[in-house]
C-alpha cells in the first residue's frame, strides 16, 4: 500500500478504529502501519502516545490492543444516552428467548455493536462487540433508520455508499431499502432473513427517548428456527418483557401507519428532524 502523509489527529483516530475492529488479539506495529499505510516510526509515536493516555494497550507478544480509556469514552456515550443502563434487560431476553441478544447504534452508515449476549447451548456468529457492519444490511441499522428518515430523499442523502449484496437474498438497491424501511415502520419492528449470512436471521426495534431513536435491540438466531409462531413468540418477548425493564425515559418502536406516496406519518417530523441533525 502507498503510504501517504497523514495528519497526527487522523493518524491516530485511524489507529483507534482499526485496533478496535481487531478486538483482544490487536495488531503488531508492521502489520498496522501496512495496513493503514503510514510509516512505521510515525506511527509508533503516535501509539507511544495514545499508550501513555491509556487509550491503547501493548499484549505479552508486543501488538497492540485498545486501552481501557477507550472504552472509559464509550461509557460514558452509552450512559448519557441511557444505553448503558440497560444490561440486566438484555440478559433477561436472551434467557427468555434463549437467543443471540445485541445492542447496536447508528455511526454514520454502520451499525456498531455495543452489547453482545450469549445464552448457553445457543448457536454462535461472528458478531463481536465494537463490530461495525453498513446499518442496511442489517436488522438493527433498518429499526433505528425506519424511525429516524421521513422520506427516500433524506434517506439516500444518509446513506449514499452502494450496498454489497453479500448474499442472493440481499436487500441493495435504495428502491428496495426504502421499502423494507416503510414496512419496518408499518409493522413495528424490522426483520433480516438470509442477507448478511445465510442460515442466520435477525428481529429488531429500536430504542426510543421522546420518540427519538438512540440504538436498536436484535435477537439474532438460525433460520431454520424461523416460523409465524417463533416469531410472535420472541417479539412478544421484546415488546412485553423488555419493555418494563428498559431504565427510565427509553421506550421501544411500536407500529406507525405510513402515508400514500412512501413517506412516514409527520407526527414524527420534529424528532426525526433532530435526529437526522445529531447524527
Amino acid at each position: 500500500m502507498t503510504q501517504r502523509p497523514i495528519g497526527s489527529v487522523d493518524k491516530a483516530i485511524l489507529a483507534l478504529q482499526r485496533l478496535g475492529e481487531a478486538g483482544p488479539d490487536g495488531y503488531t506495529l508492521s502489520s498496522l502501519a501496512v495496513d493503514l499505510g503510514i510509516n512505521k516510526a510515525s506511527l509508533h509515536h503516535t501509539l507511544s502516545i495514545l499508550r501513555q493516555r491509556g487509550f491503547v494497550e501493548q499484549n505479552c507478544d508486543g501488538s497492540y490492543r485498545l486501552g481501557k480509556s477507550a472504552l472509559a469514552l464509550s461509557d460514558s456515550y452509552l450512559h448519557d444516552d441511557g444505553i448503558y443502563g440497560m444490561q440486566d434487560a438484555l440478559n433477561h431476553l436472551s434467557r427468555t428467548v434463549n437467543e443471540i441478544v445485541h445492542l447496536g447504534i447508528l455511526v454514520g452508515e454502520e451499525i456498531v455493536c455495543v452489547q453482545k449476549i450469549v445464552p448457553k447451548a445457543a448457536f454462535n456468529i461472528w458478531s463481536t462487540v465494537g463490530f461495525r457492519d453498513p446499518a442496511l444490511n442489517t436488522a438493527l441499522g433498518r429499526a433505528i433508520a425506519s424511525r429516524a428518515y421521513l422520506d427516500f430523499q433524506s434517506f439516500t442523502r444518509a446513506f449514499p455508499t452502494p450496498i454489497f449484496r453479500r448474499t442472493a437474498y440481499t436487500l441493495a438497491t435504495p428502491s428496495e431499502l426504502w421499502q423494507e424501511l416503510l414496512a419496518t415502520s408499518k409493522r413495528g419492528y424490522a426483520r433480516e432473513v438470509d442477507e448478511f449470512v445465510v442460515g442466520s436471521s435477525c428481529l429488531s426495534v429500536a430504542v426510543l427517548r421522546r420518540h427519538r431513536p438512540i440504538g436498536a435491540i436484535s435477537i439474532t438466531f438460525p433460520t431454520e428456527r424461523l416460523n409465524v409462531q417463533r416469531e410472535k413468540l420472541m417479539l412478544r418477548a421484546l415488546h412485553e418483557d423488555m419493555a418494563r425493564l428498559l431504565p427510565p425515559g427509553l421506550s421501544l418502536q411500536t407500529p406507525v401507519e405510513t402515508k400514500q406516496g412512501g413517506t412516514l406519518p409527520a407526527h414524527n417530523a420534529a424528532s426525526c428532524a433532530r435526529a437526522v441533525a445529531h447524527r
